[in-house]
Order: structure tokens, then C-alpha cells, then sequence
């Protein structure tokens, strides 16, 4: 049976933007798992499946529905333990939830400045009234302030990137010798900037850069499907 993904898109549904979804979309992947993408915006999230997240990714697998994108990843490693490992064992799942704070909160602050502009800019114009409110009030500075500490965290990335960059010196993927639930959830963030700003966050020969490259080529180039921001 096909799985459905509920994942959010803006104005145009041929670019899915959040860095949650696209950790769920590369671990169904991950999994060689069918699946089908339903393209939610904003304001459209709390009608979802009854209503029973506010926030997406959502999945539907037959009477199942999983929401929050490391749930999702928990169940389909349960469910499916005879397709490839997301976390390569129980250890590597709990270690997983560090990497996803580190991610949600270290890399998502630096990256928030460099995307929220453009993020606002791609949706129809009632998303955008409800995204500007919505993350105003949750960040505590207007968008523009934001644009504004957008070259200070350009500047910082590549600081803050530096335990990943580190790691690859020893090892292919985050994940070890093939990539991980782990290394989707860091993915997920840079593709986030990639799809909503035209920034270049890296230079060429970094490390990091070159990850990034392989990530987006994975599962046939699922990644890079959809091209950077103008």
C-alpha cells in the first residue's frame, strides 16, 4: 500500500520548502518505501487527517497516522524492520535525538535569519499573513529585522557547522559508512535555504559542501529534483 505525505508547500506546489518534510520524504526513500505527496500550505495544516497535527510532516500508512518527522522515522523503522535501517540500531536512534536538537535549535537559529524572508515571499498572500504573525511573534523581531542579520549568519555557518564537517573527516556520512536518519535531519536544514534563498552558504571545496551534494543526489537525485531559489 501507498503511503501518503502530507507536506507543506507555498504558492507554487512543484517546490515543498520545509526542512521536516524533506527528512520525512528522505527516509521513505531511505526505506524503498512507495509513497504519494500531498501539497498543504499554512493555513491548510490544522484540516489535515481530522486535524490531528499542527504541524506537518503527516503520514497516512492504511488505519496509521504518524506525524513529527522523527516519529515518522521511529515508525517506519518499526514497522518496516526488514527494509534498510534509519538509525542502524537502538543506540543510533538515541543518539539520532541529539543530533536532531543540535539541528532544531544551533543550525535552524542560524539558518532562520537567511530563510524566513524568502520563505514569506513564496506563499499565496493569507499564508503569508498568517507566517509573518506567526513567526514575528514566536522569533520576537519582525521579517525585516531578520533580512537584516542575514549576512551575520551567513558569516556564522560555516562555524556552526563544524562538528559535521569534523565528523566527515573520519567518515563518509554522518551516519557512518551510508547515510542515516541522521544525516537527512542536518540535509533537511541546508535544503530548507537552498529552496527558499539564493544564497551561497558554502564555499565549494568544503566538506560539508560536498555531503551536501552527495545527499541531494541520493534515491535518483530526489533532492535535487528541485532546483535552488532563483
Amino acid at each position: 500500500m501507498t503511503i501518503l505525505l502530507h507536506e507543506l508547500v507555498g504558492a507554487d506546489p512543484a517546490r515543498p520548502f520545509s526542512p521536516h518534510c524533506w527528512k520525512a520524504v528522505m527516509a521513505l526513500a531511505h526505506k524503498g518505501l512507495p509513497f504519494e505527496r500531498n501539497n498543504v500550505c499554512f493555513t491548510k495544516v490544522p484540516e489535515i487527517e481530522g486535524g490531528v497535527s499542527k504541524t506537518v510532516p503527516v503520514i497516512r500508512d492504511g488505519s496509521q497516522v504518524v506525524s513529527d518527522s522523527f516519529m515518522i522515522a521511529a515508525y517506519l523503522e518499526e514497522t518496516y524492520p526488514d527494509r534498510p535501517s534509519l538509525f542502524g540500531g537502538q543506540g543510533g536512534q538515541a543518539m539520532a535525538r541529539f543530533i536532531e536538537s543540535w539541528t532544531n535549535t544551533v543550525l535552524h537559529g542560524v539558518m532562520r535569519d537567511i530563510a524566513m524572508k524568502g520563505i514569506h515571499d513564496a506563499l499565496a498572500p493569507v499564508d503569508q499573513a498568517y507566517f509573518r504573525s506567526s513567526r514575528e511573534a514566536r522569533v520576537g523581531k519582525t521579517l525585516e529585522q531578520m533580512v537584516e542579520g542575514r549576512e551575520a549568519a551567513l558569516a556564522a555557518l560555516p562555524g556552526t557547522l563544524m562538528p559535521v564537517r569534523v565528523t566527515l573527516k573520519s567518515q563518509p556520512w554522518i551516519g557512518g559508512s551510508s547515510p542515516l536518519f541522521a544525516d537527512y535531519m542536518v540535509f533537511g536544514a541546508l535544503q530548507w535555504v537552498r529552496l527558499t534563498s539564493n544564497a551561497k552558504l558554502l564555499e565549494a571545496d568544503d566538506p560539508v559542501q560536498d555531503w551536501f551534494e552527495r545527499c541531494l543526489d541520493l534515491y535518483d537525485g530526489l533532492g535535487r529534483s528541485v532546483p535552488q531559489a532563483a
